[in-house]
């Protein structure tokens, strides 16, 4: 955002080492929608592309006997997003800013209702949010200043 290269939403993939307890930085991703042209580059979906390849699956529960794949996320998933957390099923994920957050400088984060993140734990996936939310909230804000506000 300050260097005005992409998007207020970034996310990071840590690899926790079930044994031990400790966790890692294992993927980074950032949105690059406007710069680079594409609807898909949202922060999530970009580092859940690389944490997979990096892993050579589809999917990152139990991709690796031993450990599992924590996802911190600078603002809860858009319907997009939330899509691709479900079908990559991270053992966690931890949101900061909210879906308010997000559309009150203009975002449209589509169709993602309580009932998604009923159905994403269900599935296996420990949610927690509002982890930190005025700072995420800060970086959605600074970047409404300034930053090109777009709709899918």
């Amino acid at each position: 955002v300050n260097k005005n290269t992409g998007g207020p939403f970034g996310c990071a993939i840590f690899e926790k080492d079930l044994a031990t307890s400790k966790s890692k930085l294992f993927s980074v991703g950032c949105n690059r929608v406007v710069p680079c042209h594409n609807s898909t580059l949202h922060g999530e979906m970009t580092a859940l592309q690389i944490a997979e390849g990096k892993l050579k699956t589809f999917s990152l529960r139990d991709a690796k006997e031993g450990y599992a794949y924590i996802m911190c996320t600078s603002c809860e998933p858009c319907a997009m997003c939330l899509g691709g957390t479900f079908w990559a099923m991270p053992a966690e994920m931890l949101c900061a800013a909210t879906k308010d957050d997000a559309e009150a400088i203009g975002f449209n984060e589509g169709p993602v209702f309580p009932e998604s993140y009923v159905q994403l734990e269900a599935a296996g996936c420990k949610v927690k949010k509002e982890i930190l939310r005025a700072e995420g909230a800060k970086v959605l804000n600074d970047y409404a200043k300034a930053g090109t506000i777009y709709q899918g």
